[in-house]
This record gives structure tokens, sequence and C-alpha cells, in this order.
């Protein structure tokens, strides 16, 4: 089961999350203006954010951590076989461990976290441990951020719109402070469904801005269309 994006291809068949909006709408829209040297991916799953940075900038370092066992060397594989596999280096563990593990600080962290309480759940634990926020709470995820980040450095995540007020209290707590937000809904007349967020370490004014995807089923807005062409075949 292989996705085919303009300059990388992704096989999925191990992991419990396939390519999906969520990972392809951050991969895009991260900040690279300061143009990172080195890049951390936390919750790799399939590698797909790792490898749109890896396109679109020119970081000498794209670490990335992955838990579960399948995932982690579907990721490598999608690694070894894109063109920038020389860059991309995918670690097997828990944040915890890399957390206890690694010195290195990064210029940008960027996350695509489980956020499904414990009203989700499926037969299937691979998918729970990439879905359920239990795997990695938003606690261990900002407190391990506010450890690896450059002083300078900037965080990007993608979360439900639902928890985009208890995510930034988190978040101050480790003098990690909103610097822009991008609140995402399906269409028009839904309801808003994500919030793409990016931190530091600064307290400055908040960028606040929307994105609709849809006009209606299969016709995309033209600013979605737009963030993303770079990586769609059919963009």
């Amino acid at each position: 089961m292989e996705f085919n994006f303009k300059e990388f291809s992704i096989n999925q068949e191990k992991s419990a999350m396939k390519v999906g909006t969520d990972g392809v709408l951050l991969g895009a829209w991260v900040s690279i203006k300061e143009n990172p040297y080195s890049i951390l991916d936390i919750g790799a799953g399939t590698g797909l954010i790792s490898l749109q940075l890896a396109q679109r900038c020119d970081a000498e370092l794209i670490d990335a951590i992955e838990i579960e066992n399948d995932a982690f060397e579907q990721t490598v594989e999608n690694f070894e076989k894109s063109n920038w596999s020389d860059r991309l280096f995918c670690y097997h563990a828990s944040l915890a461990e890399f957390v206890d593990e690694i010195d290195d600080k990064y210029d940008l962290i960027v996350s695509n976290p489980p956020f499904y309480t414990g009203n989700y759940n499926s037969i299937n634990e691979k998918r729970n441990t990439a879905r359920l926020v239990n795997s990695l709470p938003f606690e261990e995820l900002l407190t391990s951020v506010s450890t690896l980040l450059e002083k300078k450095g900037i965080f990007s995540v993608i979360i439900p719109f639902k928890e985009e007020d208890s995510f930034i209290n988190i978040a101050k707590k480790h003098k990690l402070f909103p610097k822009r937000i991008c609140r995402v809904k399906g269409n028009n007349s839904s309801l808003i469904k994500r919030s793409l967020m990016e931190f530091s370490f600064q307290n400055n004014e908040v960028l606040e801005t929307s994105l609709t995807i849809e006009l209606e089923r299969h016709q995309y807005t033209e600013e979605y269309k737009n963030l993303v062409k770079d990586f769609y075949l059919k963009m």
C-alpha cells in the first residue's frame, strides 16, 4: 500500500496510522523561514512529516522518534528510499528514553501527536498506541519539547481545536508561548476541527489565521491547494 507524493512515496502497510490530512497539513504549514539546521519529528508514524520537511528545506539533520516497532521499520524504509536518506534518521524509542539519552537541542521540533481519549478504543493495540492521548500525554510532550528545543527554536504541532486552550496553558507552564495559530475546518459550514500551532520561548503577539479545506466535496479552496500543492500529485 504505497502513497505517492510529487517527490517521495510512503509505504504504509505496516503502520497503524496511515497518511492523512493532519500530517500533510502540518508538514506543509511549518515555518522554515529561520532555515533550521536541525529538526526533530516526535512520533514519526510513516515518516511523512520528516520527508515533507526534507523536501522543503536544507536542514542538515532531520531526526525522528517512533516507539511502535512496525511503524519504526516503515519510517526507516521510507527514509532510505527517499532522495534525502543522508539527512534523515529515525530512533526506535519512547520520547522519555530519547530525552534521557540525547544531549542535542533542535532548531525546529514538529509533532502530530496522538489525541484520542479513552472513549476511543480499538482492538488493534498498534492503532491505540498511535491514536490514544495516554500514549503521549500533552504534558509529557511539552515537558520534553521544552528540554529539547533551542532557545530561539520553534515547536509546531497539530491538535484538535477543542484542546487548544488546554494545550496553550500547559505550554505556558514550560515557558512556551504561541506564535502562530491556524484554525482548520473541513468546509464553510462545518465547525473548526484542528488547530495548527507554533510555539517559541518568546512571548510575542500571536498571528491568528484560518484555513478551510473544501468548498464542497473534492472541490478544494485555493488557500488549501496553495498550501499542499508541492506534495499532492493532483494539486
